[in-house]
């Protein structure tokens, strides 16, 4: 795995399942949801936090194989492209070697204090792209 990537395992419990007795789909988008934030506490400050906070714009999920109860799974993220108010990132979800869901996220940057989108500054720009996937 590229060292621009962040990974994390995790079991499967019965919160995560559905009615048909596997992984439900929301908690797919949760799973890329919280990877993407682990991921960024990680590559984050205190300073660009305390100035800055990101919002999900687009999900793009695809659903490929199902996850069921007690599966050890493996999530991966890393970051794409950034460019004026957003950056991508993508994420796989795997159990074993076999890819079970995909997703692109769009997330926007915004300004902690009005809330508004702020164009991506240099810092956190040279943060992505040492750290792009």
């Amino acid at each position: 795995m590229s060292q621009n990537k962040y990974s994390i395992n995790l079991k499967v419990n019965g919160d995560h399942i559905d009615a048909l007795d596997h992984v439900n789909n929301v908690q797919y988008l949760h799973w890329v949801q919280d990877i993407a934030e682990m991921h960024w506490a990680v590559l984050s400050t205190s300073d660009i936090n305390s100035k800055y906070v990101w919002v999900v714009l687009r999900h793009e999920i695809d659903y490929l194989q199902a996850a069921v109860l007690s599966d050890s799974i493996e999530i991966i993220t890393w970051i794409g492209n950034t460019y004026g108010v957003k950056s991508e990132r993508f994420v796989e979800i795997k159990k074993d070697s076999k890819l079970l869901a995909r997703a692109k996220t769009i997330w926007c940057l915004l300004d902690r204090v009005t809330m508004k989108p702020s164009k991506i500054p240099l810092e956190i720009i040279h943060l992505l792209e040492i750290n792009k996937g």
